[in-house]
């Protein structure tokens, strides 16, 4: 079987390399033009043919199909359907702001997570993606909207600790001064709260921002939009968080989707405030986005304001998500769903 060589770290190519009979240095060769979007053997002019045909007859280089792209008439947000090898299909999402230009990536094709208030999770998990999937959804975003991405967002389609290994070979991939050399304090990293993998996280002690999903402030209301609170209910969610934090000194932010009548009121609030005293934290309040197949409704602008202010009032930073891509269902799963239904 073809190996998929744009997975490799640089140490894996050059042992490739000696496979090959070819000095060391070629890894480096190959690996830049990989990280530049290359997609044909051919293509990498300072390698001999002999060298070529080998690659060739080894190797594959992964390369997305754009299936649709939507560009979003507000704000310049982008939507990409991707195509990959085996036919199934990711999104990923490009937006522009003041600061640079963000990318929000899959890990996975499907969720097993099951989050009511998602499309992503519709029709459960159909495989993980490799690291050389994760990588094409930054390079070829970039290379195809001529925006360079400053910031990665893993918030796409999937959970990334349950893609654990993966994720990590990702982080070192992206990170590498020979590829896009993106460091990991413009990285985000979201969870639904798999403890065991946050803690496998802090050990690594990477600087990047960990985002918790956590959308209610008791194990109730949790258990009801999101199954993973029966596994780890956040008598070990928040312990584990707190670990996080003081091994890694990374503040951590907790995504919270205001839903109608679920989880925003006052009540709701003051628990979210005891639950989370005396963590250093950012709780980022998110508008619902409305999934066709979900009964669940969003919270009122007003409901939202007033969420935010008890917060702070309470000592905790608490911001408004800006709504994004509105127009071109730039939430996670939305497109992707559509596509699989026609």
């Amino acid at each position: 079987m073809k190996q998929d060589i744009k997975s490799m770290n640089l140490a894996e190519m050059q042992a490739l390399m000696k496979e090959m009979g070819e000095p060391a240095f070629r890894a480096k060769q190959i690996f830049v033009w990989l990280h530049k979007g290359i997609t044909t053997f051919d293509g990498m002019t300072n390698l001999s043919k002999a060298l070529r045909e080998k690659l060739e007859e080894h190797c594959y280089i992964t390369a997305p199909i754009v299936v649709r792209k939507q560009t979003s008439q507000k704000d310049g947000t982008i939507k990409y359907l991707w195509q990959l090898r085996d036919g199934n299909c990711v999104e990923t999402v490009v937006m522009r702001y003041h600061h640079g230009n963000s990318v929000c990536i899959s890990s996975e094709v499907g969720c097993a997570m099951g989050c009511a208030f998602c499309a992503s999770t519709i029709g459960g998990l159909v495989r993980r993606l490799t690291p050389s999937e994760m990588v094409d959804q930054v390079l070829f975003s970039s290379l195809d909207s001529g925006l360079p991405i400053s910031n990665i967002v893993l918030m796409g389609i999937g959970e990334p600790l349950d893609n654990f290994d993966t994720v990590m070979r990702f982080l070192e991939l992206i990170n590498s001064p020979d590829g896009m050399n993106i460091g990991m304090r413009h990285i985000s990293l979201s969870t639904c709260g798999l403890v065991k993998k946050i803690d496998l996280l802090a050990e690594r002690d990477l600087q990047l921002t960990l985002s918790v999903s956590l959308h209610a402030p008791d194990n109730e209301t949790r258990s009801g939009i999101m199954p993973v609170n029966r596994a780890f209910p956040l008598e070990q969610l928040i312990p584990a968080c707190r670990k996080y934090y003081e091994k890694t000194g990374r503040r951590i932010s907790f995504e919270y989707a205001m839903i109608k009548g679920v989880n925003d009121t006052k009540e709701h609030c003051s628990r979210l405030i005891r639950l989370l005293h005396g963590l250093p934290c950012h709780v980022n309040l998110i508008p619902l986005n409305r999934v066709e197949e979900s009964p669940l409704q969003p919270s009122t602008r007003q409901a939202v304001m007033e969420f935010q202010k008890q917060l702070e009032d309470a000592g905790i930073t608490a911001t408004v998500r800006r709504t994004l891509g509105s127009d071109i269902d730039a939430s996670c799963g939305q497109l992707r769903r559509k596509h699989e239904k026609k």
